[in-house]
């Protein structure tokens, strides 16, 4: 149950640049509704480090794979998904860096 952990995902983003934050002002394109997808998967499986992250990252993953409409719907715009892209790679990029056991 290591796995996936901070590393993993901060190995994805850099495969989009060595500063993801301001992503979610970047026009859309196929990289990141791949990494958008990438990123959910991981969200939803189990692991340390995925339950010590806000739920809230895990339920939107999880909603959104599954075809939960709502949230379809919101995720289709792009800005919400470089939103919420932007936030875990801030809170990954957190833990990496200063530690601390998580939310």
């Amino acid at each position: 149950m290591d796995e996936p952990g901070a590393i993993d995902y901060m190995k994805l983003f850099e495969a989009y640049g060595k500063d993801f934050g301001p992503a979610y002002l970047e026009p859309e394109d196929e990289r990141y509704r791949l990494l958008f997808d990438q990123i959910c998967r991981l969200l939803i499986q189990p692991s340390l480090f995925n339950l010590s992250m806000p739920q809230e990252f895990h339920i939107s993953a999880q909603r959104y794979l599954s075809g939960d409409e709502k949230t379809v719907a919101h995720l289709r715009d792009p800005q919400n998904r470089h939103f919420m892209l932007s936030d875990l790679y801030d809170y990954v990029h957190l833990r990496l860096h200063m530690g601390g056991p998580g939310w």
